[in-house]
């Protein structure tokens, strides 16, 4: 259908395409005004029915957009270009309407001049108006200045003898400079990708001087042994404002960051963002993002709150659909398969327990998330390698994983982890600084207070807040969202998702789970215990088929075990069949780790190694000091004996007088260790009684007994002394 403003194109071979814009129509007298508006020429007619039969036949095309329509905001014209088109449209408002006479030349110019006489214009004015407006859709803002297309933007100007743009200050002296005409373009563009788009990061002004030293040298001169390249004059040599000029202009923001820092810092930081995660997410569980990173505090451990052992490693998981945060691991060990393992199974994890064991009470309603996800974006590195089978194959979890040093791809889970640090950062003791410490400024390493256990419970709070009640202002809600009222709150997403989206949640029997995702380590059954990291084990089923004691008389040997990093009072040995495993418990004496974490323990023993150290050298030299002290005991001990040695008995005499001597050693041992009570009181000499009133004696020992009465007297008489 034509109608008024209608574009039509006539096509005809061997002629110009003829655009016509549709200004008045007549369907009784077959009556159509049209203008070209690509010629400045006054409106003419054709016939309708002409027009409607080009159509038909394919000769002429009603297009469909207009290419000199201009969407214009009132706010945005300027009080000058506002004040022109006032003008414009005060002198012919009152003649426009009065249609067909206006398009009829005789009428018109009596319309014409009678404005130019009323505003005292000249009559190609009021023409130019009039042309303009009905040219350009016989709209009000038709008749708005052009300075838009003034200056000849993004066109190249001409090239000729006179310089262009401003005038130099110092032209009388240096001259006028040079016109930059193509031959002096290339050597811009050579000389910017040879010296700027490099990974050496040479500055425009450097790569400016460059550029005159290798493009703009006229001769070479020899100064103190080295070739000196010789400029031309300034006044042909362009200036750095030319060369900045054509920088800009010509400027390609990909390349440049690409060449001079990298591709992935391109890709990460300064591509431009188009898309939203939130679209790969099919529903609940669709996607679970997991990453990792240093938490900016320093801890102390539970055995000691003396000892600083450093910064926390935290990793979540969090459902891409929802923003709920489903999964958590705070530990000390490094960004790693245990990590994101932990993460995994504390995602299938009755978040309702997991809570209790920090002494925190929620209700099921406030945490519902124990299930494991349809698929997995995470790091290069954790969910890499012979590490993800058991995700794959056991628990058909799909992984992806962004490219390296792409963390923007992660963006959802990234950005929760600032925001969480803006929440705790005021509130918390021996956070990280991340400006430079001022010399003389306390260490706020000093400040730490909280261990891993107490950390742990602000970070559980703090998911629980987030869950809950966090606001989502940048989150894109779908129509059927905005219909049910469904608030951007990560529970209330979570929870219209499940009802409303195909599940992609998947429910596992938590303890399945854990075997698959729980590190696996090597234990030796030993006498005293099945031995892992130090620490002994034991279970009922151990202790009744007697492992300890095959240990003791066969030999120990090695089993497979998981453990949860942690909490390491349990052990798990795998049942050969696959379909079960034996708990097997810390043992009575192994108290002191109980309730630790892995990390913990393994700092614990690594500071008693360190002790061990510290005091092996304080050992050695007292253990060559006891050595030396029992040396010389000895060696006074052979000078008194070869004192009293007697040459006169042999040796088979002094082996047979063994069992007698023993007799009066220990005789004399016996008043030396004898108990006495209340010594200082004084014996009187008529109350002593003779030991050896009553020895019979033999002739064939009446020496032996000689000395023995001897000996007794001596004794006697130390007592009275």
């Amino acid at each position: 259908m034509l109608l008024v403003n209608s574009l039509i194109k006539w096509q005809n071979d061997g002629i110009e395409d003829i655009t016509e814009r549709i200004l008045w129509i007549d369907k009784s007298a077959d009556i159509v005004f049209v203008i070209n508006i690509n010629v400045n020429r006054y409106p003419y007619q054709r016939s309708l029915q002409e027009i409607n039969g080009g159509i038909k036949d394919g000769f002429i095309i009603l297009l469909e957009s207009d290419p000199l329509y201009r969407v214009i905001d009132e706010s945005d014209i300027p009080d000058k270009h506002r004040e022109i088109r006032d003008k414009a449209w005060e002198m012919i408002h009152n003649i426009i309407n009065l249609e067909p006479q206006v398009f009829i030349s005789k009428e018109r110019r009596k319309l014409v001049l009678n404005i130019c006489q009323l505003y005292r214009v000249d009559e190609s004015t009021v023409s130019n108006y009039l042309k303009k407006y009905w040219i350009r859709g016989k709209v009000k803002n038709a008749l708005l200045p052009d300075y838009h297309l003034c200056g000849g933007k993004g066109s190249d100007k001409g090239v000729s003898e006179i310089k262009r743009g401003r005038p130099r200050i110092s032209a009388g002296v240096i001259g006028v400079g040079v016109n930059v005409d193509e031959d002096i373009k290339k050597i811009f563009r050579i000389a910017i990708n040879k010296f700027y788009y490099t990974t050496a990061k040479n500055s425009l002004k450097a790569v400016y001087e460059l550029m005159l030293k290798e493009f703009f040298s006229i001769d070479t001169k020899i100064k103190n042994g080295v070739e000196m390249p010789i400029l031309k004059p300034l006044n042909e040599i362009p200036s750095l404002r030319q060369f900045r000029y054509w920088f800009q202009k010509e400027r390609d923001i990909k390349k440049e960051i690409k060449s001079r820092r990298s591709l992935k810092k391109y890709e990460q930081s300064h591509r431009a963002i188009i898309g939203d995660s939130t679209m790969e997410a099919l529903g609940t569980g669709s996607i679970f993002q997991i990453d990792a990173t240093i938490g900016d505090i320093y801890l102390v451990s539970r055995f000691n709150r003396n000892w600083i052992i450093g910064r926390p490693v935290i990793y979540q998981i969090m459902d891409v659909f929802s923003r709920m945060i489903v999964g958590l691991y705070i530990g000390l060990e490094g960004p790693s398969w245990n990590g994101a393992a932990m993460a995994l199974a504390n995602a299938a994890m009755d978040k309702v327990e997991f809570y209790k064991e920090y002494g925190i009470e929620i209700s099921e309603e406030e945490f519902p998330c124990h299930y494991l996800p349809d698929s997995i974006l995470a790091d290069r590195g954790e969910l890499e390698g012979y590490n993800i089978e058991s995700l794959t194959n056991a628990l058909h979890i799909k992984i992806s994983n962004t490219g390296s040093y792409r963390s923007e791809m992660k963006a959802i889970i990234e950005k929760n982890f600032h925001i969480m640090e803006g929440r705790v950062k005021p509130l918390l003791p021996a956070m990280v600084d991340q400006d430079a410490k001022i010399r003389g400024d306390r260490d706020r390493k000093l400040d730490a207070c909280l261990n891993l256990h107490e950390f742990t419970q602000v970070i559980l709070k703090c998911i629980l807040y987030h869950n809950n009640h966090h606001y989502l202002t940048h989150y894109s809600r779908e129509e059927m969202m905005i219909e049910d009222d469904i608030e951007p709150i990560p529970i209330k997403l979570w929870n219209w998702g499940i009802q409303n989206r195909s599940g992609k949640l998947r429910s596992v029997p938590e303890d399945i789970v854990k075997l698959n995702l729980m590190p696996t380590g090597s234990a030796t059954v030993t006498a005293q215990g099945i031995k892992f990291k130090s620490m002994y084990y034991g279970s009922k089923q151990v202790l009744k088929e007697r492992w300890f004691e095959k240990a003791r008389n066969y030999g120990s040997w090695s089993v497979p075990v998981c453990f949860d990093m942690r909490n390491m009072d349990y052990i798990y040995i795998k049942e050969p069949d696959g379909r079960g495993f034996e708990k097997c418990f810390l043992l009575e004496h192994q108290s002191k780790y109980k309730g630790k974490s892995f990390e913990e323990i393994e700092y614990l023993l690594e500071y008693e190694k360190l002790q061990e150290k510290k005091n092996e050298e304080l050992e050695l030299q007292s253990k060559v000091e006891l050595i030396a002290e029992i040396e010389h005991i000895v060696k006074e001990a052979k000078k008194e004996a070869n004192k009293e040695k007697s040459s006169i008995d042999s040796n088979n005499k002094r082996m047979k007088r063994i069992k007698m001597n023993r007799k009066i050693e220990k005789l004399m041992n016996r008043e030396d260790e004898a108990f006495e009570l209340d010594k200082d009181e004084e014996i009187p000499e008529s109350e002593l009684i003779h030991l050896n009133a009553d020895i019979q004696e033999k002739k064939e020992d009446n020496n032996e007994l000689d000395l023995l009465r001897r000996k007794q007297k001596e004794a006697l008489k130390k007592i009275y002394e």
